[in-house]
């Protein structure tokens, strides 16, 4: 009986220890989207103008594209986490249609055309690390001015909508489901109704999904379908399983059978990944798959090209100690391995029992050779001639550089409808065939961004194509041989900003897979570069760019890198660019760094660099050398793809050099108060296995500390966001009151200690109590996913940098003195200083739209009333009056300098000296002096003064 009872706990606590963290509910989302729509109506700051700066050249990444067949000229993007764009003059503008929706991250897009209705599936279906969950399907019937949800609220990523030509009402929807858990609402839906009912009509299992549907053109009886099994943790991703396969419907999507047999020639059994299909016709279907079996090793045919790491993974001490020193040095040098490790004392550490062979080969590995170093077969294409009963591969090679070892991004395939021998394949490149599938050739060209996800084929010109890619849209008429770019929309992806203190200051920032750009904070984000040549955003880093550390001294000196801890150390003025990463001694575990890897200068000695591994680096000199100052500050990792256990937030007090605060994926809070001597972990009273996605050592109390951990990878959207006012010893919940999301990041306000920011993967959010209660952003900013905020201390500006829509600017000087004005019923915040020109009201030509001048009137107000603003003289003379409405909060009253007739005979009576002309545009504009603005409501009344200069 005792050890029954035994083992029965000892089950239990397995149970426990391998348990899923539980994923959000959609009953819970879907209320956390209604507590956003009423806070968005109350909140204090919900008139806070947020202004889109770009950059938009490199673009975003592209899910879907939607093209009306019979005017090409008008289409719709969908991009991953930037929402829906229409355009009706062939990508030369877009406009925005899903912004007033609950999300704009997309999955897939149905447009029927003659009626104008639209279809997004919410939620993108590449499951890479950045593939954020929807919220179901949303239907427009107005061409996206209004959305309703309509249902599929628990689906999170929708890989296929298909609507029937001949009725709008009939829908077929695949559903991928969630991403980091399991769930039941995946699989074939079907509506007959518009959506307002659907019927699961295929469903394999709770982690099996539906990645691809396609119909006949001719015939929507005739469908096929895609099978997905796929399971992506923070530390590993696996994209193929018994799961995956091709089934097949003849009767509209009611049943399904499944085609893809052990008998029928199409791959099965746990190495199926994603599959793509594409139909020509009811009996010619081709499916590209990607194929996660490993290849056959070829036979070694002797030593050609020297030595390998392979080959020191089984090596004896006996045979190493006996390599030629020449032979052993070439191998050294041509790996990269530090200058202190040659020959003579490599062998002496082998020798001594220090160093063992194999850890020549585990030196220039990490935790991401799992990954890249996987030989698998990939990209697979397969025909079928009789509807999918039997397949047959088209070539004999294997299709090499297409899906390399992550076809889980791409996986698509495309056949011209008017030749099914001419064939498309999307993944690195993008490829083409016509013959069939035997043979390959690449349409990428300079000016297009590699991995693709979309191409629509123009079915009355089949040379007219549009690719969707991770850089944007791009359109060619002669089949690929030329191509446009359409990269007018700012929706870039950014991972991580920054701002200089320079005069005008810079702004940087990394993006997904489209490097680190700089750009002036005066940079205009129009097309005139188009006539001067020059972007005024440059290129400085390739790769998926990533965080950002300006030298306060010398903004020449800017620490940058890509994924994986690759960072670099630039000298702008001379062009010179050093590589930086730490690098761990011969013999010991490689470090392991995070996708994002988090670096940081030391504000006590821009010279001092931190950067986190599994360990906190350190450089006393500008990342030139380093010392690891901490143990693994980690759970530690965990076996898989994907580098995990590592550090993911570093900051420093302000107040003390050394104080130290880190954060690591696995949800550890460590600090150390004597520059790394030692360790004291404060995360025991968090929640445990969370991403700390952000760690904030305050600049205003020495010992106040904010965190905010990120259960994403989890499929968990609880806002969790915790304060400290003892360093970490103790924690006080300040994120229950945040409408349920994921927390990316969290700052303080450098001139208000009250004041702290907040950026969550579907919106900003401000506190004026430190955190007790939460203001929501919304004018000018859509629900996207929020991952950096900075702000540049001397222009009071506000940086919000979104992985979608590009960076977002505001002014929070009304925000660093709301606290003292919510005393008041109502306050006029300063006007800054104005500069006077001869040119208001003007243009040098009559075709061209004249100047005109504004000033925001920023005011508070205790409770929504109409109020009277009158303009005056210095001496109180009244130039103008104009009536107002204000909200509850700040409200921006736009003031355009100009004054009445009436006005102007005021004016030139008090200064007789001063005439006031009018200008081109009908208008009298005030000159240079000092006027009064007055504000009130009849009861009370607020002033301030400005200056034209």
């Amino acid at each position: 009986m005792k050890l029954n009872w035994t083992a029965t706990l000892l089950m239990t606590l397995v149970g426990v220890i391998q348990a899923q963290q539980p994923s959000t509910s959609a009953q819970d989302q879907q209320q956390a989207l209604i507590q956003k729509q009423n806070l968005q109506k109350t909140s204090l700051v919900k008139n806070i103008p947020f202004e889109n700066i770009g950059p938009s050249v490199m673009s975003g990444r592209v899910v879907d594209i939607a093209v009306n067949p019979k005017q090409p000229t008008e289409f719709y993007v969908g991009y991953a986490s930037g929402g829906l764009w229409y355009t009706n003059n062939n990508g030369t503008t877009f406009s925005p249609v899903l912004d007033t929706a609950e999300t704009i991250n997309v999955g897939d897009i149905a447009v029927h055309w003659e009626s104008g209705t639209l279809w997004v599936g919410t939620g993108e279906n590449n499951a890479s690390r950045s593939s954020y969950a929807g919220t179901g399907i949303l239907k427009s019937e107005d061409k996206g001015k209004t959305w309703k949800n309509v249902g599929l609220t628990d689906s999170h990523h929708i890989g296929r909508i298909v609507i029937n030509a001949e009725n709008s009402d009939e829908v077929i929807v695949g559903v991928a489901g969630h991403l980091y858990s399991a769930n039941e609402e995946r699989g074939i839906y079907k509506t007959v109704d518009g959506g307002k009912t659907w019927k699961k009509t295929l469903f394999i299992d709770d982690k099996t999904g539906i990645i691809d549907v396609a119909v006949a053109p001719q015939n929507f009886k005739i469908q096929y379908a895609s099978t997905w099994q796929r399971d992506r943790k923070a530390w590993n991703f696996k994209g193929n399983g018994e799961g995956s396969a091709i089934y097949k419907s003849i009767d509209a999507g009611d049943t399904w059978t499944k085609i893809s047999t052990e008998t029928s020639g199409f791959p099965v059994g746990d190495g199926v990944g994603r599959i793509g299909i594409a139909v020509f016709d009811e009996n010619t279907v081709y499916a590209v798959h990607d194929n996660q079996n490993r290849r056959k090793v070829k036979e070694d045919k002797g030593d050609t090209k020297g030595l390998t790491k392979e080959d020191f993974k089984t090596m004896s001490v006996e045979v190493f100690l006996e390599i030629e020193d020449k032979k052993l040095n070439a191998y050294l040098k041509r790996n990269g391995f530090q200058e202190k490790y040659r020959a003579e004392n490599v062998k002496h550490m082998v020798r001594g029992g220090t160093v063992k062979p194999i850890d020549l080969a585990k030196y220039l590995e990490n935790a991401n050779a799992a990954l890249f170093d996987t030989p698998v077969i990939g990209a697979e294409v397969y025909r079928s001639d009789d509807g999918g009963t039997s397949w047959k591969k088209t070539h004999e090679d294997y299709l090499d550089d297409i899906f390399y070892s992550y076809g889980y991004y791409f996986a698509q395939i495309q056949v011209n409808p008017s030749d099914k021998e001419h064939i498309y394949i999307s993944g690195v490149p993008i490829v083409k065939s016509k013959d069939g599938g035997k043979t390959f050739e690449s349409i990428s060209a300079e000016n297009v961004h590699a991995d693709h996800h979309a191409l629509w084929i123009n079915p009355e010109n089949p040379k007219h194509l549009i690719n969707g890619n991770d850089g944007g849209v791009n359109i060619t008429y002669d089949d690929g041989s030329n191509w446009l770019k359409a990269n007018q929309p700012s929706v870039g992806q950014f991972y991580a900003i920054q701002v200089d203190n320079e005069e005008p200051y810079n702004i940087y920032g990394g993006l997904q897979d489209n490097g680190v750009w700089v750009g002036s904070s005066t940079a205009e984000e129009d097309v005139a570069w188009h006539q001067n040549g020059h972007y005024p955003w440059e290129s400085i880093m390739g790769g998926d760019g990533m965080q950002v550390q300006v030298d306060t001294r010398n903004a020449d000196i800017v620490y940058t890198g890509f994924q994986f801890g690759n960072y670099y150390r630039l000298n702008r003025a001379t062009g010179e660019s050093t590589y930086i990463q730490p690098k761990h001694e011969l013999g010991e575990s490689p470090y392991r760094f995070n996708w994002q890897t988090p670096i940081l200068l030391s504000p006590h000695n821009q010279d001092i660099l931190y950067l986190g591994g599994n360990k906190l680096m350190r450089s006393m000199n500008q990342g030139t050398d380093w010392q690891a100052i901490s143990k693994d500050l980690t759970g530690g990792g965990k076996k898989g793809n994907v580098a995990y256990g590592t550090l993911t937030a570093i900051s420093e007090s302000p107040f003390h050099f050394g104080v130290l605060y880190t954060g690591s994926d696995d949800g550890f809070v460590y600090r150390s108060d004597n520059a790394g001597g030692s360790w004291t972990l404060l995360s025991k009273d968090l929640p445990k296995d969370l991403w700390v996605s952000r760690i904030v050592a305050s600049q205003h109390a020495k010992d106040r500390v904010y965190v905010t951990l990120n259960g994403y990878r989890w499929d968990d959207f609880t806002p969790y966001v915790y304060r400290s006012e003892d360093r970490g010893a103790t924690w006080t919940v300040i994120g229950n009151s945040i409408p349920m999301s994921p927390v990316n990041v969290i700052i303080e306000d450098p001139k208000n200690e009250d004041v702290v920011y907040v950026g969550t993967d579907n919106g900003a959010y401000v506190s004026f109590d430190r955190g007790n209660s939460w203001e929501t952003f919304s004018k000018g900013l859509p629900p996207v996913a929020v991952h950096d905020m900075v702000i540049q201390s001397k222009s009071n500006d506000l940086l919000i940098g979104t992985h979608g829509r590009s960076i977002y600017r505001t002014n929070v000087e009304p925000l660093q003195g709301l606290t003292k004005a919510l005393t008041k019923p109502l306050h006029i915040f300063p006007i800054s200083d104005i500069t006077y020109s001869k040119n208001w009201g003007n243009s040098w030509s009559k075709w061209l739209a004249p100047k005109t001048p504004e000033t925001l009137l920023k005011v508070y107000s205790k409770k929504p009333e109409d109020f009277v603003v009158t303009i005056s003289t210095k001496e109180g003379k009244k130039l103008y009056e104009f009536t107002t409405k204000a909200d509850r909060g700040l409200t921006y009253i736009p003031y355009d300098l100009s004054i009445p007739k009436e006005g102007k005979k005021v004016y030139e009576k008090e200064y007789p000296d001063d005439e006031l002309t009018k200008r081109k545009n009908e208008k009298y504009y005030l000159p240079v002096g000092t006027y009064q603005v007055q504000i009130t409501n009849g009861a009370t009344v607020a002033s301030e003064t400005f200056e034209i200069k």
